[in-house]
């Protein structure tokens, strides 16, 4: 949408979360304000709604239909994390979290975690910064998480369906193809390629995502297709990290591989997500909201400003999306940010913002 001035203007949805998340979201807003500065040509207008762990406990429900709806007609939404451990439903679940009721009422079917080494950060790995360069695409919708509220049981045991449907890995595995054929390839050849994660040797629901996975690469003779069990792809994020691309699997293990990838990167905390569908996407860091240290100006806003960079992009903003990119890398390439052995940042929370808003400024 252009305004009368001419300016391009997206309709953004706010929700700060809890914990951290109103920590993150500020930081993550100031430097979306030093690239339209820096860019010019767009705005971003927001519209604040409430979520998460707080509403739950005032009225039994993380978020609104009202609100709800408010994200469906907007073009993006930028959130920071939610949940609280100690906000449980009956069943013992977290209540808090947000990620079922948008990834479900949204159809935002694939779940898009880069991976990347940036500089100034101490690695796990003795690896240079962009030697570990991937993304983990992870079906959003169904999978073991679409049990999430609904297993069965009673005091002897409990169980949780693993569902995987043709149409459902079929366009997240597209995604995954079409994904890879816009970036360079793995670091280490730069050959572009796909990587298949499941584990079709043990489960029937498994093997039939690598077959409809292997039917949908067909369609992509430019792309290199690859397999690996879920076991054997957690051994190799450690041990070749630099050999990926882009990967693909169902909804738990990508979970459980991506937390597994930001630990090979300095933390999750350096770490952001899109959800993105048909039409609608939206941006978060992909950890949790550490109420332990939540307003003591201590957090590492970097996951929550890059899921800022990706909304951007999303939204048609490549060039402000590269310059936040570049900011982030330059700041730590500089020391004007530095990230501690904890994970957390030199000077708090705001100075590291602030550290990548002047970066974009200076570009």
């Amino acid at each position: 949408m252009a305004r009368a001035d001419g300016q391009r203007t997206h309709r953004v949805a706010l929700i700060e979360g809890d914990g951290i998340g109103p920590e993150l979201v500020a930081g993550a807003l100031a430097v979306l304000e030093a690239a339209q500065a820096r860019v010019g040509g767009f705005r971003v207008e927001l519209e604040r709604l409430e979520g998460g762990a707080g509403l739950y406990r005032r009225e039994g429900r993380n978020l609104s239909e009202q609100s709800l709806q408010t994200v469906r007609e907007s073009d993006a939404l930028l959130k920071g994390p939610t949940g609280l451990p100690d906000v449980r439903r009956p069943d013992g679940t977290e209540a808090g979290s947000l990620g079922g009721v948008l990834r479900t009422g949204l159809d935002v079917y694939a779940n898009v975690r880069p991976v990347k080494l940036l500089p100034g950060v101490e690695s796990a790995l003795k690896l240079r910064p962009g030697d570990v360069d991937y993304v983990i695409v992870r079906e959003n919708t169904e999978g073991l998480y679409l049990s999430r509220g609904k297993g069965v049981g009673n005091e002897q045991a409990m169980a949780d369906t693993l569902m995987v449907t043709r149409t459902g890995t079929e366009r997240v595995a597209r995604f995954a193809f079409d994904l890879a054929r816009k970036r360079s390839g793995a670091p280490s050849d730069g050959v572009r390629r796909v990587t298949c994660v499941d584990k079709s040797n043990v489960l029937a629901s498994y093997a039939f995502f690598r077959r409809v996975f292997d039917e949908v690469g067909e369609e992509y003779p430019d792309v290199e297709k690859q397999h690996l069990y879920g076991d054997a792809a957690a051994q190799a994020l450690v041990m070749r990290p630099s050999t990926f691309d882009v990967l693909v699997m169902e909804n738990f293990l990508g979970d459980v591989l991506s937390d597994l990838g930001g630990g090979t990167v300095g933390g999750i905390g350096l770490c952001p997500s899109a959800n993105a569908g048909d039409g609608r996407a939206y941006f978060e860091p992909i950890h949790g909201s550490a109420p332990d240290i939540a307003g003591q100006d201590r957090a590492n806003p970097i996951s929550q400003i890059l899921a800022t960079a990706m909304m951007l992009d999303y939204l048609g903003e490549a060039e402000a999306s590269e310059a936040v990119w570049r900011a982030v890398w330059r700041a730590l390439e500089t020391g004007a940010l530095r990230i501690g052995a904890n994970g957390q940042p030199d000077g708090g929370t705001r100075r590291a913002a602030q550290a990548v808003a002047e970066a974009v400024g200076a570009a």
